[in-house]
């Protein structure tokens, strides 16, 4: 597939809390055939550790 499915950008950044919902989106895009692009940038906002993860869509060959 040489797009996104869906309409999905090529570059998405997906974030949340760090827990099992975010991990299931992060696995669900690499599934879908993004690859990571770096790792992932984490905080915490008082109350909770966040994170982020860039996805790219890989180029065409």
């Amino acid at each position: 597939m040489s797009t996104p499915p869906d309409g999905l950008p090529v570059y998405r950044i997906l974030t949340g809390p760090d827990d099992a919902a975010f991990c299931h989106r992060v696995s669900e895009a690499l599934a879908l055939g993004y690859g990571l692009h770096g790792g992932p940038a984490v905080t915490f906002n008082g109350e909770n550790v966040v994170v982020a993860q860039a996805l790219v869509w890989p180029e065409l060959p």
